[in-house]
């Protein structure tokens, strides 16, 4: 199975030269407002950047709270961003069986007067259910912060993921469906939390011109090298380097630090790049979903297969798919097969963040077995354009030979 043509793990728009050189119909901000009914988003130079400008936001309005409760399967950069501000510590809450949400019980348990803010967190594009963590949350004085980085575009009841809780912020990291290169887009419905937020981000956000000018340049090689017969030469080599060395979190890029969360605003370039690429965006994602209806049932058909969806009224976008095996073993050895093959089929995070060595100053011991158990069960499969009927029908073998 092994080739040169890599596709990418994740269903990102592609961009184009003139996404650099036009002048965009609408800025990035005003065209968000119209699709998403998004008033007046703050631009960051990460998902990250904007969430720790949240969480300065809410710890100078609440000062005698000092947690932050976020799911135990999260990006790792989660609890490094909560860490950037000065009195915050993490808690880590388990996930519900067989999924990505709050474990209900367990976050009550911990919601109590010393909590800030919860993150509930919209993962791999599908919609978490923010009413029930609103449900707990808000009549303990907590505030709610939808992470909803890996979900621009889906939809919880037909409005905006980001727009349920206090406050939300999308990211424009490569890969994303609309990207930057970097960045963040930090926004909230409360007129008198967005000017807080605004007040916040001008005392953190710093000018940052090599910073920048480095990203740009990250931008234009994505531009050029965001194909299947490029990709292998900035994606495909490095994982299966790593994997090579039997390092499966370098291979998905899961270690960070915390100078990997820069403060800055987004430059005026990027974001011209970015508003450019969202007028083809609605219609990049609609495709997307009927591309997934159609691959779904296929895969669910699989026995023993079990593929992570949305709750009734929510629609997400599908950037790739969420596959539980039925134990670990199975994963593996579908992993085993398809993993350096190039079809876009890898892991998301390799951890529970209780279980990354390079966290352990920033978190407290946690029981999270269902959490555990999800990391060790699940691989995605991208959802790109790239992946062909046939690419599709080879991963679906490989799968079913491993089950």
């Amino acid at each position: 199975m092994l080739n040169r043509r890599e596709l990418p793990p994740t269903a990102g728009l592609p961009q184009g030269f003139a996404d650099y050189v036009s002048e965009p119909v609408l800025s990035l901000g005003e065209g968000l407002r119209r699709w998403l009914s998004i008033a007046d988003p703050i631009l960051t130079s990460s998902g990250s950047a904007a969430l720790a400008v949240a969480l300065t936001t809410l710890r100078d309005l609440v000062p005698q709270r000092s947690e932050v409760i976020v799911p135990a399967y999260t990006c790792p950069l989660v609890p490094l961003a909560v860490s950037l501000v000065p009195g915050l510590r993490v808690v880590v809450c388990d996930t519900f069986a067989q999924g990505f949400d709050f474990d209900p019980q367990m976050l009550a348990q911990l919601c109590g007067e010393r909590t800030l803010a919860v993150l509930p967190t919209h993962l791999g594009g599908r919609v978490a259910d923010v009413a029930a963590a609103i449900a707990i949350a808000h009549p303990r004085g907590v505030w709610v912060i939808e992470d909803a980085a890996q979900a621009m575009g889906a939809l919880d009841n037909g409005v905006s993921a980001g727009l349920a809780g206090d406050i939300g912020f999308f990211s424009l990291a490569m890969g994303k469906g609309l990207t930057s290169g970097e960045g963040g887009i930090l926004f909230s419905k409360d007129h008198t939390l967005r000017a807080a937020l605004e007040t916040s981000a001008d005392a953190l956000l710093k000018p940052a011109f090599f910073r920048n000018l480095r990203r740009n340049l990250e931008l234009l090689g994505y531009m050029i090298m965001y194909r299947p017969n490029r990709l292998w030469h900035v994606y495909g080599r490095r994982l299966v380097s790593a994997l090579d060395a039997g390092d499966p979190v370098k291979a998905v890029g899961d270690y960070f630090t915390r100078q990997d969360i820069p403060l800055h605003r987004l430059d005026a370039l990027r974001t011209r790049v970015a508003a450019n690429a969202l007028s083809r965006l609605p219609d990049y994602l609609k495709k997307s979903r009927e591309r997934a209806a159609q691959r779904l049932d296929i895969l669910c058909s699989l026995p023993g297969l079990q593929v992570v969806r949305d709750r009734p009224n929510a629609q997400g976008i599908w950037p790739f798919f969420m596959v539980l095996f039925p134990g670990g073993e199975q994963r593996d050895r579908a992993l085993t097969v398809l993993w350096r093959a190039g079809y876009g089929v890898t892991r998301l995070f390799i951890h529970a963040l209780p279980d990354y060595d390079f966290l352990a100053p920033f978190l407290d011991p946690c029981l999270c077995p269902n959490a555990r158990d999800f990391a060790g069960r699940m691989l995605t499969i991208t959802n790109s354009h790239w992946l062909s009927e046939a690419d599709f029908r080879a991963v679906v073998a490989a799968i079913r030979n491993c089950l």
